[in-house]
């Protein structure tokens, strides 16, 4: 005995309502209904067992409801909350995600945009500086749906951006050393950096009073704790660092050469992801409203698949400097 796969057809004369009816229902147009017959639908889908068939829908609607997010590394604390407030919006709103960690490797980013080129998704928030624009637009889909390359260059065809003040992120860290009388610091900066961490560091060596060693480091913290090293052998009292990741690196290589935060060196990270109030010392570090980030750039994508024609956005959110116990006169 074989069980027969349920159809909207059923649903409709389980209900007493119209296919046309029961569809547009499901395909979230509830508020065009009466409370009563929107009641009647959802209970008899329920009862039944009936879920949408997902490539008939869209073939109806034109509409894949699903977001592709590219992030480089989904093991950053930055990216896990970022998606998170993606993901939050983009859930309430009907959509589901599809996301790709690259891992900054081209070829990866290549096989992701196949994928959800494949996919037809509706739209894709690019936050990897290590795939570029030019390659997501060799895809003939994407040059038909909003891209946003979230917290990077702008370079899309929308033109829609959402990024933090990054300049004046780096601003705060110079001011803070300036106060606290350091005259030689090291920068932990990637070589090749994407447009929005070298505004950070662009922000810190125009304002900062001293002289600035920047020193090429990958943002990870085994990368800053490998750098202990170099930094032992620079004149350096303060540290910046491009994100905390590299700064609780610091602190484990600091450590194990016998030195000590900030009695020997004061240490200022970038983020402040959660962990920063719980290394010791804590951690002073700029902060970036990351789940916010996350929400507006979700808001303005859906906003821009339903206007497509709409005027370009920009949207720049403000970032504050948390002072922990982490920076101290040298």
């Amino acid at each position: 005995m074989t069980n027969k796969k349920v159809t909207i057809k059923d649903v409709a004369k389980h209900s007493g309502v119209s296919i046309t009816t029961v569809s547009q229902i499901l395909n979230g147009k509830k508020h065009q209904f009466h409370p009563d017959t929107v009641k009647k639908v959802l209970q008899a889908q329920e009862e039944l067992g009936y879920a949408p068939d997902y490539f008939a829908r869209r073939m109806v609607m034109k509409k894949s409801l699903t977001i592709g997010i590219i992030v480089p590394d989904i093991t950053n604390p930055f990216f896990a909350t970022l998606v998170k407030g993606i993901e939050d919006v983009l859930f309430s709103s009907g959509f589901m995600t599809i996301l790709c960690n690259v891992d900054m490797n081209l070829t990866k980013g290549k096989k992701a945009i196949e994928a959800l080129n494949h996919r037809g998704v509706d739209g894709v928030i690019l936050a990897s500086s290590g795939i570029s624009i030019t390659e997501v637009l060799n895809q003939e889909l994407f040059q038909k749906i909003p891209i946003i390359e979230l917290d990077q260059q702008v370079t899309t065809q929308t033109f829609d951006s959402v990024r933090t003040d990054d300049y004046r992120g780096g601003e705060l860290v110079a001011t803070l050393l300036n106060d606290t009388k350091h005259k030689q610091a090291v920068a932990l900066f990637p070589k090749d950096m994407s447009p929005n961490i070298l505004k950070r560091l662009i922000g810190f060596t125009e304002n900062f009073n001293g002289q600035v060693e920047v020193l090429p480091t990958e943002l990870s913290k085994q990368s800053g704790k490998e750098m202990v090293r170099t930094i032992l052998n620079t004149n350096a009292t303060a540290i910046f660092a491009a994100n905390d990741e590299i700064a609780f690196g610091v602190y484990a290589g600091l450590s194990e050469v016998g030195k000590k935060v900030p009695d020997d060196y004061s240490v200022v990270g970038y983020d402040n992801i959660e962990m920063s109030e719980y290394v010791y010392p804590p951690l002073t570090t700029v902060s970036q409203p990351i789940f916010e980030l996350g929400q507006k750039t979700a808001d303005l994508l859906i906003d821009r698949i339903k206007h497509p024609d709409k005027d370009e956005t920009e949207l720049i959110l403000p970032v504050t400097l948390i002072e922990r116990l982490s920076v101290a006169r040298p």
